[in-house]
């Protein structure tokens, strides 16, 4: 119990509308990227009526959150910000009312569109890069996800190099937490995630969750982005498509570490991983019991 759940700061928030309890419960956020070169769905929800079918599949599957992307962070491509919005806007419209909304993206200009329009969550894996991004989330009722990272999405960053992964993640997280409070965020407002496998080698992403306590215990509800990364495949030997049990393995392990939050593209696997971890650790009855009875 210890393990899972450190102090947190504002554990009870409304996110989207919608009450969340992050002592009692772990919140899955679902994947729909509207991008042709994201790194695992390769533009199979790039088209509108694609990414709208995907929307409502994980809605279907259990998915809490549902994180729309408009621009990956891998090096690509330049994508504007008017064409970053006219991928994520419909799928915003198509997702609200099912789940919360997220939206990962570094832009303030389209954090505030898309705040406009329904989204609850801002998904920033620049860590604030642009401080504007939280200007633009003061004073609204979004949530923000300062994500670390050390380069500028989109930008090439060969052997990433740490003396010590997790310290330094956990200090930039600590900075960019109090960037966004002197802007104005609120502490009810912050999410933060360590940012597996952004800038950081297959080393230093099982280091960080191999010590993932070390990151849940700043205080804040703890996002851990995981799903079917290279740090899994390289582990394991797996391909990009053949990482879905190393993925809940994963999954099962940061949530026990404290994650609240896990980012994911299988969202029925996920959730079955998370609410039994969840049981296991006693914040939740089973849905019934007839065995033994």
């Amino acid at each position: 119990m210890t393990a899972f759940a450190p102090p947190l700061i504002c554990a009870e928030r409304v996110i989207g509308g919608r009450p969340h309890d992050f002592s009692r419960r772990v919140t899955v956020m679902a994947i729909v990227n509207r991008t042709p070169d994201s790194f695992h769905d390769r533009g199979r929800t790039f088209a509108l009526e694609k990414a709208a079918e995907a929307v409502r599949t994980a809605a279907d599957a259990g998915a809490d959150w549902i994180d729309i992307g408009g621009v990956p962070f891998a090096p690509g491509p330049e994508v504007s910000a008017a064409e970053e919005l006219n991928r994520v806007l419909p799928v915003v419209e198509a997702a609200r009312g099912l789940a919360v909304v997220s939206v990962d993206t570094y832009r303030p200009e389209v954090a505030r569109e898309v705040i406009a329009a329904g989204a609850g969550v801002i998904n920033d894996t620049s860590g604030l890069r642009d401080p504007a991004m939280a200007d633009a989330v003061a004073g609204t009722a979004a949530s923000l996800v300062i994500t670390h990272s050390l380069a500028a999405p989109r930008t090439l960053h060969p052997s990433p190099q740490y003396a010590d992964v997790t310290a330094e993640v956990s200090g930039f997280l600590r900075e960019r937490v109090a960037l966004a409070l002197s802007r104005g965020v609120r502490p009810d407002q912050i999410i933060i995630d360590p940012g597996h496998d952004l800038n950081k080698n297959t080393h230093h992403s099982l280091e960080l969750t191999r010590r993932l306590s070390e990151i849940t215990a700043i205080g804040y509800p703890t996002l851990a982005a995981l799903s079917n990364k290279d740090f899994i495949g390289e582990t394991l030997d797996r391909p990009q498509q053949d990482r879905l049990v190393g993925t809940v393995a994963a999954v099962t392990f940061c949530v026990t570490q404290g994650a609240r939050i896990v980012r994911v593209h299988d969202v029925r696997a996920a959730v079955d991983a998370v609410r039994m971890t969840e049981a296991m650790l006693g914040l939740r009855a089973p849905a019934y019991v007839r065995h033994n009875i």
